[in-house]
């Protein structure tokens, strides 16, 4: 689900995200820096999913190269030998945040290692950049820009419609891109290079969600929603002739050229009063099919229908499963598959009680069977299994009443695909994960097919906020729409999301410093209470009792010592409680909405930030006294921290370009701060381990130094600082929080909003395996012929990205792999991803990691990184895997 990110997360963002030129501040001090000068690898704190999946698309011409696209965290490729996806858009950096939301994705059936992706998070003000279509010729990992005139909705209403963006099959130069807010159709003729409006197409749309809506989130136009090319009018080379397109028009929903986009008529006939969500064409029997809604989604529509479109004739005939009255929902997810043309399937994706349905057809709509129905109500038939152990959070550790069941088939079923070269192989979104079935056909025959989650790698939460005690489980998080997690083995799913109660999101979460199994989080309920407490290290829980007034999470602190909380709620002021909040008294001195934190030594020094001033409390919450310190941001966007095992130490982050902003230190309660001269700007902060022979914790920040934005670590309290993330590991927007391990030196947890919890390890401090195995093989040595690819994807001054796919080539499969080589140029790797690496002097060894050491014959396994060079950057010339020489392409 994606409810409460668009009115928590997104508001928030709005007023701290407008990245521009420095605050007018005294000359700084030369800042030391030393700009990826460290080795770090970096990977997701698994939990699969937790966010909704609009949009799946399969290559028509490469079997296996699928895409996936998230609204707000970036797009994903494919890959088979492991069943995992890879994330293409980490690259995104600060200040074009908006580029993770992905409003459409196309793969080029012509030439399948070019993608493209229309990004671009919000139309209104929340997003301060323009859209754009980015292009890739290496299958995501490198891209190009080319920026639009307008914005782009990747997380906006509608954002469940689509393709909005398609290549011609015929002719892959020529793409169209539909867009939202009266923007109308657009054409690139030179591979997305370059766009221009297509000025004779007749109709930018006009639905919006909500008129009255003066945020212009809902009341934006939401545009022109899909484009689709009949391949059969057209020959390789020349452009495809016949090519239609959805608008959000009720009563003009679908228009068709026939002469290659020279001209556009309203296809006649069309039935109206809804919005087509889809048109997928199936060429071999000549059918256009349409999936209708009376609302643009994701999460809204009352009724629906479906039709075909017969491309020949010009008739319309109405093939929905149900009768009209019978709806109480819209159609959206629709495919056909490939291989036995007159197979079609549909969504149900708005009905969101008791759960999401799922058409299917064999005759081209001309009769239907359904996923699960009724025998005598409420008790119901399932054609399918659900087997969630991969992602057993999916349950939601719920148990509803028939005809619900856990775990659902799904909601916000927008994206459904049928994989072009396999029958058998089904994947669709939900607004948590993405589902998918290998035995789709079972359907048909009677017997049960099996559906399970598909969606390791691809990590799609909002992270709001992060802790890493310093005993039990080495984080937890605070998260938007699932709520958040325990997790005492990073490289692992947990089993159940925080419960008892379950958060829609969690805003925030303590934990007492010298009792880590003391555990506060607050979050935001459509009903029931706003906090809940741990005493086995957020391992379980219970709810403790809300003030008068509380609308919403806010922020809240745990006393040292755990013996007593401070809550600062949305929906009334700071209120403070001994024992676990079952009688909250209102704190005075502080105003309602300030952040507050806790002394990490003195169980009754608590202390706030509200609007530029900062309180302290020495009565454990009672009351609250304003510091005379000044100078610090006048704005909300901050967020600071105690130091632990010191009293009153405390670091704050924030600030906005058009006023102060950058990293504040205090040593005396906050009575004073002085503000770090070589810090530009910054936005979270955190503390970890102290590097070896360090007296100090190090500190992580989110932040600009020297011109550049990114991760830095100091081991020295912020004299000189390390960028430990590179160009390619950006995440887009990081300033929600940030901590490192107080257990590990160098890891460091970063959130973002979409790509879920990062985190990093150095090659320099602490273990680089959470979970190390007890007794590794130290040289995988599979047998059989094989071959790299190994390409340079990006070169830029002193340093370089490349990736290496590595293809079994005999006939037996590999249980792991460890794959060497030597550069000859004196190159140096700093950071690898999907595998583990070694190098000394020129010689680098890469194996596998956990999770892509089974390698079939015939399949292959990807990996990339980033190095340093200088001189020259040849290529590896010979790679072998154990003693066996691979062949080099």
């Amino acid at each position: 689900m994606r409810r409460t990110r668009i009115l928590t997360t997104v508001l928030a963002l709005a007023a701290g995200l407008l990245a521009g030129t420095p605050s007018a501040l005294a000359a700084p001090a030369a800042p030391e820096v030393s700009i990826s000068a460290d080795s770090y690898t970096w990977k997701n704190a698994r939990i699969d999913g937790g966010g909704f999946v609009p949009g799946i698309v399969f290559n028509r011409k490469e079997k296996n190269l699928a895409y996936a696209r998230t609204d707000i965290g970036g797009a994903y490729r494919w890959q088979q030998a492991s069943k995992t996806w890879t994330p293409l858009l980490d690259s995104v950096g600060w200040d074009d945040w908006g580029h993770t939301g992905v409003v459409s994705l196309a793969s080029d059936s012509v030439d399948p290692d070019k993608v493209y992706a229309a990004v671009g998070t919000y139309t209104n003000n929340w997003d301060p950049t323009n859209g754009a279509v980015m292009r890739s010729s290496d299958r995501g990992a490198s891209w190009q820009k080319a920026d639009l005139p307008f914005k782009l909705g990747g997380n906006m209403p509608g954002r469940g419609m689509g393709e909005r963006l398609a290549v011609d099959p015929n002719r892959n130069s020529v793409l169209y891109l539909g867009a939202p807010s009266g923007e109308g159709l657009w054409r690139s003729t030179d591979s997305g290079a370059s766009w221009s409006q297509v000025t004779d197409f007749p109709n930018v749309g006009n639905y919006v969600q909500d008129p009255s809506d003066t945020s212009g989130y809902a009341s934006d136009n939401q545009g022109i929603v899909w484009v689709t090319f009949d391949e059969s009018t057209g020959t390789s080379g020349s452009a495809t002739k016949t090519i239609y397109v959805g608008v959000a028009d009720k009563d003009n929903a679908v228009y068709r050229s026939t002469d290659a986009g020279a001209t556009w008529s309203r296809v006649a006939g069309q039935p109206t009063g809804y919005l087509a969500h889809k048109g997928v064409l199936d060429a071999a029997n000549g059918y256009l099919y349409l999936a209708y809604s009376d609302k643009g989604g994701p999460y809204d529509g009352g009724k629906g229908r479906l039709w075909r479109y017969a491309t020949a004739s010009g008739t319309w005939t109405d093939i929905s499963p149900v009768a009209e009255a019978d709806t109480y929902y819209g159609f959206a997810g629709l495919t056909v598959d490939r291989q036995k043309p007159g197979t079609v399937m549909a969504t149900a994706y708005s009905s969101w009680w008791p759960d999401t349905q799922i058409f299917r057809s064999t005759d081209s709509g001309g009769t239907w069977t359904k996923a699960w129905d009724y025998t005598s109500y409420p008790s119901r038939a399932n054609r399918y299994t659900m087997d969630v152990s991969s992602s057993p959070w999916l349950t939601w550790g719920a148990n509803p009443s028939p005809p619900e069941e856990t775990p659902k088939l799904g909601w916000m079923t927008e994206a459904l695909e049928i994989d072009p070269f396999d029958s058998n192989r089904m994947m669709y979104g939900t607004g948590a994960t993405i589902y998918g079935t290998e035995d789709l056909t079972k359907w048909d025959s009677g017997s049960r097919f099996t559906i399970r989650p598909m969606v390791q790698g691809l990590e799609e939460t909002a992270v709001n906020d992060l802790a890493s005690p310093p005993s039990g489980a080495p984080l937890l998080s605070a998260l938007g729409d699932i709520g958040g997690f325990r997790h005492t083995d990073l490289t692992k799913v947990p089993s159940m999301m925080f419960t008892q109660p379950n958060f829609t999101t969690t805003t925030s979460l303590d934990y007492a410093e010298s009792s880590p199994n003391t555990v506060v989080r607050v979050g935001n309920l459509d009903s029931g209470p706003h906090i809940a407490f741990s005493t086995d290290n957020g391992a379980n829980w219970f709810a403790g009792t809300d003030p008068s007034g509380v609308s919403g999470g806010g922020t809240v602190a745990a006393a040292a010592d755990g013996s007593r909380f401070v809550w600062s709620p949305a929906g009334t002021g700071v209120q403070y409680a001994t024992g676990f909040g079952n009688s909250w008294q209102a704190s005075s001195g502080i105003p309602a909405g300030a952040i507050v934190e806790s002394d990490r030594v003195d169980p009754t020094t608590f202390y706030g930030f509200k609007s530029g001033k900062f309180y302290v409390s020495s009565d454990g919450g009672a009351t609250f006294t304003a510091s005379s310190a000044a100078g610090l941001p006048s704005g909300d966007s901050v967020r600071f921290k105690a130091l632990p095992g010191v009293k009153g130490e405390v670091w704050l982050a924030g600030g906005a370009p058009d006023g102060a902003y950058g990293l504040w230190h205090s040593t005396d309660g906050g009575a004073s701060f002085t503000k770090l001269s070589n810090v530009e700007q910054a936005d979270a902060v955190g503390f970890g381990k102290a590097a070896p022979g360090a007296s100090y914790q190090t500190l992580y920040v989110s932040a600009k130094i020297a011109g550049v934005r990114g991760i830095f670590r100091s081991t020295d309290k912020g004299a000189t600082w390390t960028r430990v993330n590179d160009d390619a590991h950006q995440w887009g927007w990081t300033g929600a929080a940030i901590t490192g391990d107080p257990r590990v030196y160098g890891r460091v947890y970063v959130a973002t909003n979409g790509r879920g919890v990062i985190y990093g390890e150095t090659a320099d401090g602490g273990s680089t395996d959470p979970d190390p195995d007890p007794d590794p093989d130290p040289d995988p040595t599979p047998t059989g012929a094989c071959a790299v690819t190994y390409k340079v994807t990006n070169q830029w001054s002193g340093g370089f990205q490349a990736d290496v796919q590595l293809s079994n080539t005999g006939s037996a499969a590999w249980s792991g792999w460890s794959l060497g080589w030597s550069f000859a140029d004196g190159q140096r790797i700093t950071q690898v991803w999907n595998a583990e690496h070694t190098q000394s002097g020129s010689a680098v060894s890469a194996r596998n990691v956990g999770w892509n050491g089974s390698v079939a014959a015939g399949s292959s396994v990807s990996f990339g990184f980033t190095g340093s060079w200088s001189g020259t950057n040849a290529e590896p010339a010979a790679f072998k895997l154990g003693e066996q020489t691979c062949t080099v392409s």
